[in-house]
């Protein structure tokens, strides 16, 4: 994983110009923001791009190819979005703050392969956006800096998209970054909940400077390669109420949380950690998906004793 320098001076922004066709002319976010009288909104997790070098992290990691179809959530004042569409055949912003519709109108006029629609991705269906925009495939991909206090519903709801997007590259806070990639011992219901649906990588780590307000935390570009479920949804919604489950009580070891949140004995429990090749003493946070699905089946094919 790289890390990104922190930009120069914050009003040094590849931000294109208020008038279309300008993109060489170099304002920061807090001057086109001023030029419409208005500021940040902290009530939706406002902190726009100031760097380059993250602007130029996102579009690599994305591997875009011509014919790419691109999601964006939260094009903000527009900086990603002209670097996207410059890579893309096209790319679908949705952006949920009235206020900042005129800029984006105004500084991407001259991109015919940018569809700005104004909404709240989480209640839009992305396969209603591919078919308003009429873009004739279901393939495409997210790229995005994602408001921090929204990430966890954010990868949620796209995640669990029909269709979904075939890769997500997203800034989002370097900690929960870190929790998402992590491994057994150290896993969370977050990282089982992303990584059930993906496998997930670390690009580069984004220092506090790189946006513009500055925001309390250090940030991290994330990857994640989607993958086919591998559950059907009957089987899913199991799979997640015993990982919540075994995540309601953490400390405990599994066979004590199971048994509580699942209504098997703790016997049960213990049988079916051994049979499924995990230690009786394992803690939800030891197991990785693939663990809790091979627990899930072992307790599906062994039958229910009656609780005394």
């Amino acid at each position: 994983m790289s890390s990104l320098s922190p930009a120069q001076h914050p009003d040094q922004v590849m931000t294109p110009g208020i008038r279309p066709n300008n993109p060489s002319l170099l304002l920061s976010p807090r001057r086109t923001l001023a030029r419409f009288g208005l500021r940040p909104k902290k009530s939706l997790g406002q902190n726009f791009a100031t760097s380059a070098a993250l602007i130029r992290s996102l579009v690599e990691a994305a591997e875009l190819e011509p014919g790419d179809v691109v999601l964006e959530v939260g094009p903000g004042l527009g900086t990603l979005t002209r670097a996207l569409a410059q890579r893309a055949g096209s790319v679908i912003a949705v952006e949920i703050d009235t206020r900042l519709m005129p800029i984006l109108r105004q500084t991407l006029a001259d991109l015919s392969n940018v569809h700005l629609i104004e909404g709240d991705i989480l209640k839009v269906d992305p396969g209603s956006l591919l078919r308003a925009a009429r873009i004739g495939t279901e393939r495409y991909q997210v790229v995005a800096n994602l408001p921090y206090y929204l990430t966890s519903h954010l990868l949620r709801h796209l995640l669990e998209s029909i269709p979904s997007p075939e890769r997500m590259v997203v800034t989002v806070q370097r900690e929960v970054a870190q929790r998402i990639v992590a491994g057994p011992g150290q896993m969370s219901l977050l990282a089982v909940s992303v990584q059930f649906f993906s496998r997930p990588r670390l690009v580069a780590r984004v220092p506090r400077g790189a946006f513009w307000p500055s925001p309390g935390v250090e940030s991290a570009v994330l990857r994640l390669d989607t993958r086919i479920p591998p559950l059907g949804h009957g089987e899913r919604e199991r799979f997640f109420e015993m990982v919540r489950a075994g995540y309601s009580q953490r400390r405990k070891y599994l066979r004590n949380a199971l048994a509580q949140g699942t209504g098997r004995s703790s016997q049960e429990i213990e049988a079916a950690l051994r049979q499924a090749g995990l230690s009786e003493r394992s803690r939800a946070q030891d197991l990785s998906v693939e663990d809790w699905i091979r627990l899930l089946q072992t307790l599906n094919a062994t039958p229910s004793e009656k609780r005394a």
